[in-house]
């Protein structure tokens, strides 16, 4: 699942608003806004603040190597 749409997910089920969530994550507005939008360059530390919320931050996760592999081919 792309990380803005988990995000949007999880502020939706726990009914807060964008502003909400960044007054609640110590984040600004606007990063709220360009991390659900998928922005692709966004600072890691506030993404984590972000997802501690929920109880979950970021790490590595292994490339799926089949559709690499698909990809080349």
């Amino acid at each position: 699942m792309l990380l803005s749409k988990f995000v949007k997910e999880k502020r939706n089920a726990a009914k807060l608003t964008q502003p909400e969530l960044a007054e609640k994550a110590g984040v600004g507005l606007r990063f709220i806004r360009e991390l659900e939008q998928g922005k692709q360059t966004l600072r890691m530390d506030k993404v984590n603040q972000v997802l501690h919320l929920f109880g979950y931050e970021t790490g590595a996760v292994p490339l799926n190597r089949k559709l690499l592999t698909e990809e080349k081919g």
